[in-house]
Parts: C-alpha cells; sequence; structure tokens
C-alpha cells in the first residue's frame, strides 16, 4: 500500500475551511491524508496530553511518523536538557505511548544533520541510537552524500539492514556534499519513507538566519512530469516493500498538499477509513 501525506498539518490552509481553530486542523487533515508527519516532536518532546488529544483527533487507521527530538540526532544547540542521553531516550519513548497502545505509530524518524558524515564514530552513535529505540520502528535519513559515497553506498545499505532501520528515501536538491541522492533501494520488508523536499537548489544552499530558513529551503513546487517519474519509482518499490509512506515537505509556498493531492490523482489512489469531511455550509 502506498499511503500520502505531509508534514505536519497547521500550514497547509488551502484544505481547511475559513476560520478553522488551530486545534481542529488535525480532525480534518485526517479526512485528506491517512499520514502525517509529526515535526512538534523535534523541538520539545512532547507532553501527553498533546499526544493523546492527536490520537483521539485521528481515524482508527491513521498513521503518524514522528521526527526524532533534536538532541538525539545532533541538532541540539548547546545542552541538552536531560541529565543524560539515555534520560531523553527514556522521554521520548515515553511520548510516544498513546501513538504506540492505539497502533498510530508507523515510525519514529530519525533525520540526521548535513555535518554528520560516515564516520566510525557516527556509525558507533547509530547503532547505539537503534539499541535505546528497542522494538519501536525506526527510519534513517541522512544529510551528508559520504553515507552514499564509493565503497559507502553498499556499506551503508547493508548496515541499516542489519541494524533494522527503515529508509527514508529523499528528493531534494542535489546541492553538494550537504545532500543525497535518492537511493531507490528499501532496507526493511515491511516500511520505507520517501521524504519530497522539493527541488529549491538555490534555497538549499543559501544562507539565512533564524526560521527564515523554512520560507526559503522548501520553497517549490513539483510538476505533473516530475511527479509521474516519482510513480514509476513507487510501483518499482513496491516490489521490495510491503507498504511505501510518502509525505511532501515543500511547504515554504504552500505547495505540500497540493502536490499531494496531484500525486494521488496520477496514482488513482482512494481511502477508505479516512475521517468524515467537514462541509461549508453552502457546498
Amino acid at each position: 500500500m502506498i499511503y500520502i501525506g505531509v508534514t505536519g498539518w497547521g500550514d497547509h490552509d488551502e484544505i481547511y475551511r475559513d476560520g478553522l481553530p488551530a486545534s481542529e486542523k488535525l480532525k480534518e487533515y485526517a479526512a485528506h491524508f491517512p499520514v502525517v508527519e509529526v515535526d512538534a516532536s523535534f523541538y520539545a518532546v512532547q507532553p501527553e496530553r498533546n499526544m493523546k488529544k492527536w490520537t483521539n483527533d485521528t481515524p482508527e487507521n491513521f498513521h503518524f511518523i514522528v521526527k526524532a527530538y533534536q538532541g538525539m540526532t545532533g541538532h541540539q544547540r548547546g545542552e541538552i536538557p536531560f541529565d543524560s542521553k539515555e534520560e531523553m531516550f527514556e522521554a521520548f519513548k515515553k511520548s510516544l505511548t498513546h501513538f504506540r497502545e492505539s497502533g498510530k505509530l508507523t515510525m519514529v524518524l530519525f533525520q540526521f544533520p548535513p555535518w554528520f558524515d560516515c564516520t566510525k564514530e557516527n556509525v558507533t552513535y547509530l547503532r547505539w541510537c537503534r539499541k535505546q529505540m528497542g522494538d519501536i520502528p525506526c527510519a534513517l535519513e541522512f544529510r551528508n552524500r559520504t553515507w552514499f559515497q564509493g565503497e559507502f553506498y553498499e556499506k551503508t545499505l547493508e548496515y541499516m539492514k542489519e541494524d533494522g532501520w527503515i529508509h527514508s528515501i529523499c528528493d531534494e536538491p542535489q546541492a553538494g556534499e550537504g545532500s543525497i541522492p535518492a537511493v531507490l533501494e528499501a532496507t526493511d520488508p515491511d516500511k520505507t519513507l520517501i521524504r519530497m523536499h522539493g527541488r529549491n537548489v538555490h534555497g538549499w544552499k543559501k544562507p539565512v538566519k533564524g526560521k527564515e530558513w523554512r520560507e526559503i529551503r522548501y520553497l517549490y513546487k513539483y510538476n505533473e512530469a516530475e511527479l509521474l517519474e516519482w510513480k514509476e519509482k513507487l510501483l518499482a518499490l513496491q516490489k521490495s516493500t510491503k507498504d511505501i509512506y510518502l509525505v511532501f515537505n515543500n511547504n515554504s509556498g504552500g505547495d505540500a498538499s497540493g502536490n499531494a493531492k496531484m500525486l494521488l490523482d496520477l496514482m488513482d489512489i482512494s481511502y477508505e477509513g479516512l475521517a468524515p469531511r467537514q462541509l461549508d455550509l453552502f457546498n
């Protein structure tokens, strides 16, 4: 099965009714897509009340991809707000309880930063992370090209299979060492993740401060030809993995949900069990 959605649910105004409160957006989002990536978990380990609400706001067969907390992937600037890394991982795992008990946790995404290159030290840390996560399904995404260069290409994929990582395949600008190619290889027989970051090479390379990077880096709208290319890639990937989860992250210009809908149409995919859609008075 191919599940298509977007990253986050707060900024996709084109699928929401005017004036819809932020607290109600996930309910309406779940009427359009069967999967979402939770990015709030990257910025802070989420409190139980949030995870419980999100569980209750979605249909029984909804899928959550939860982004690992930034301290777990080396994005955190300065000291982590925990006494130890072990405590940090335990707190994060505890936050997943409602998703796990409801069967809605599809995977945790470990996205590592561009400076996390292919070294023995970093492989050792990956092994430690995977051990800490136990039986929780985890996806791995790199932002440094060295993992897929030369002899490391096959070794990286072999390691991911050996340690039980789900491959997070990326469609992103090819902008030197701080980006990776789209490596169309499944490392898990049950699940593969694909994240569509857009192809804005200029925005990917341009140094920006604060939150401005989000307004520039993912400013891109896929055209039909590009999505038709991905249709063929998805059909090929289905031969080596049971379920594929594809999320669009190109939302700097509000294009993610539109591209997701376009790909659904191109692939003639529809879903049963979505939340009931709320209609405007004159619809």
